[in-house]
């Protein structure tokens, strides 16, 4: 009995990261490089504050949506998001909560460079928020 719990509790982990492996190929994966307005980086912020929060809020296949700004040079962006799969990407881009950032936000923007990418490495500590 002993050996068949120990068994199940080294073998479980094993088994559910190799199921996120597995899963993780599917996922849609989009990197933002954004130069903004200087004058509007304060704003930009918190119009892209409000659509993350929104994002992972309401939408399911949204799992991740970051966005970081270079210390020495705020008005460089980098946006990093997650989806489920491409038609979670599709839609949020439907969102109204994102058609109303885009309105906001993009005489902001003086260029905008978007990468698809693919998971290579996909590590978050358990119970941890960046």
């Amino acid at each position: 009995m002993e050996i068949r719990i120990i068994l199940c509790a080294v073998m479980f982990p094993c088994l559910c990261t190799a199921a996120m492996a597995q899963q993780a190929p599917s996922r849609s994966v989009r990197v933002a490089e954004l130069q903004i307005d200087p004058a509007q980086a304060e704003a930009f912020a918190a119009a892209t504050r409000e659509v993350g929060q929104a994002s992972v809020r309401l939408e399911e296949g949204c799992l991740v949506l970051y966005a970081v700004a270079e210390r020495d040079n705020p008005s460089f962006v980098r946006v990093f998001e997650i989806y489920r799969d491409p038609a979670a990407y599709q839609a949020h881009v439907q969102t109204p909560h994102f058609q109303k950032f885009r309105a906001t936000t993009d005489a902001m923007v003086r260029s905008r460079k978007l990468l698809d990418a693919v998971p290579v490495s996909l590590a978050t500590k358990p119970g941890v928020t960046p």
